[in-house]
């Protein structure tokens, strides 16, 4: 279930989002063309997941404590709906949402170390080479700081990335900040997790 603390933290389960695989192994000259290539293509695919903000609420339940004013509980379920936004974005590949939801100096950390801007996730988004058959996530945290809010969850993905299979479980970070009366991503990172 769910609870909100007096340190302006939301727990949740059930909620849903994306993630990224990556790999680091070591392989023959003939193989590591093709890994590059698939690692190129992690890249891309880490740079659709970071633009979906993407976990939204499967069945999540408020339950606030005292001490936690009606105001902090909405902002936390606007946030919550953004996430759930982000999944159907990411299964239907709206680059739209993306466009609309990421901030211009939004910056995205991949599992390998790389970084993505607004634009290459964009347009890793419009590629279209990019299929989720299924996105849960679960253990949702939601923090508030004023006008920033920073999510913290668990998302089993599976899905593929020209033909590569890149399904698996990652935990990842999002920091959403309101600017001018609306929500933007400005920054992401995900892990990959066993």
């Amino acid at each position: 279930m769910a609870c909100l603390a007096k340190d302006r933290t939301f727990h949740g389960t059930h909620a849903s989002n994306l993630a990224y695989s990556g790999a680091g192994r070591s392989l023959s000259a003939g193989r590591l063309r093709r890994s590059r290539v698939i690692n190129k293509c992690l890249v891309l695919l880490f740079c659709v997941f970071a633009a979906i903000p993407a976990f939204s609420a499967q069945h999540v339940a408020l339950h606030p404590r005292p001490g936690f004013d009606s105001g902090e509980q909405e902002i936390i379920r606007q946030i919550v709906d953004m996430e759930r936004q982000a999944k159907e974005a990411s299964l239907r590949r709206d680059a739209d949402f993306s466009l609309r939801t990421l901030a211009e100096d939004y910056v995205a950390i991949t599992p390998l170390g790389q970084v993505t801007t607004k634009q290459e996730t964009i347009s890793a988004r419009r590629s279209g080479q990019l299929r989720y058959e299924s996105m849960n996530v679960t253990d949702m945290v939601v923090r508030l700081y004023g006008d920033t809010a920073v999510v913290t969850a668990r998302a089993d993905v599976k899905g593929h990335q020209l033909g590569e299979d890149f399904s698996g479980p990652y935990r990842y970070t999002r920091v959403w900040v309101r600017r001018n009366g609306r929500w933007q991503t400005v920054s992401y990172q995900a892990t990959v997790t066993q």
